[in-house]
């Protein structure tokens, strides 16, 4: 008797967890959906800077570039500086 109780307690839970875990999907499909559609647009807007003006989207590319790059090595290399033997 104890045993059919705890399993239709087991099996109520279960039961819960699975209803909240779906509404939990559902809102985060959502979600993505509206960040895909904010991306999209970022996106659109982006590309009609670089047809406008695309000696200063050449000039944002390298800086970020350049930015990147110096973080990779700063992280590849602990931020250590090489000293002169």
């Amino acid at each position: 008797m104890v045993k059919k109780t705890i399993k239709a307690q087991g099996e109520a839970v279960k039961a819960a967890a699975m209803k909240e875990l779906e509404k939990t999907r559902k809102a985060a499909e959502k979600e993505l959906a509206k960040v895909k559609k904010s991306v999209a647009e970022v996106a659109k807007q982006a590309e009609a800077f670089m047809k406008k003006n695309p000696e200063k989207a050449a000039a944002i590319a390298a800086g970020v570039g350049a930015a990147l790059g110096a973080a990779l090595t700063l992280i590849a290399t602990g931020g250590k500086k090489k000293g002169k033997k």
